[in-house]
């Protein structure tokens, strides 16, 4: 019997034709700026728990706020922060979120980060103008919040050079040491009322009594 026919040279195409197409890319449809987002890399949804007892431990605010809080500094535009982008894309954008957010709920944690912040800034500055903290002390407490301050930018993929960190540093400093003489001079010299702005001499007859 004679062989088989030779199959024709194009049978192997027509079998990769036959094949079903691979799925497409699940990122092809998500915004440019969304795909190319590479803050929070260093950190996952596992350590996720780990972020949050950090935070916790160190900070007022949750890893949910600040991850929020970060997107909306970057996904600022000129007519306002891109709230439905970032809770659309939360999952996408920071590997440790899991969920989806409304506009709504990116606007309260973000809110929620920026009172917290507002407290802790009266609650340590209040601090640092009474007498509660030495110098000595008060350098501490700026050394702890620097470098914990210094590895959230690390995580948030921040490179921070030696330089700028120690420039960093000095500024901070510096600010500190004002304060700690302004704060000095405004207990032992002058005094102004918070609710009227009048000034009187805290050494004074009405030091104690102030004006009726």
């Amino acid at each position: 019997m004679p062989d088989d026919p030779a199959e024709p040279d194009d049978a192997a195409d027509r079998d990769d034709a036959a094949e079903p197409a691979s799925d497409p890319d699940p990122d092809s449809d998500l915004p440019e700026d969304v795909r190319t987002y590479d803050r929070f890399t260093k950190i996952d949804g596992s350590t996720y728990d780990r972020a949050n007892d950090f935070l916790r431990e160190r900070t007022y605010i949750t890893a949910r706020e600040w991850a929020i809080a970060r997107l909306c500094a970057d996904f600022r535009t000129e007519t306002g922060v891109e709230m439905t982008k970032i809770g659309e894309n939360l999952p996408e954008l920071v590997p440790f979120m899991t969920d989806t957010y409304t506009p709504q709920a990116v606007n309260q944690a973000r809110a929620s980060f920026e009172e917290k912040v507002r407290q802790a800034g009266a609650t340590f500055l209040y601090g640092a103008m009474t007498d509660f903290l030495t110098a000595e002390k008060l350098d501490d407490v700026m050394y702890e919040a620097t470098e914990v301050a210094k590895f959230l930018l690390e995580v948030e993929g921040v490179d921070l050079s030696v330089e700028a960190e120690l420039a960093a540093e000095d500024r901070v400093s510096e600010v500190m040491r004002e304060v700690r003489e302004h704060s000095t001079a405004l207990r032992h010299d002058r005094v102004a009322c918070p609710e009227c702005g009048h000034h009187f001499d805290a050494t004074g007859p009405d030091a104690d009594a102030g004006d009726d």
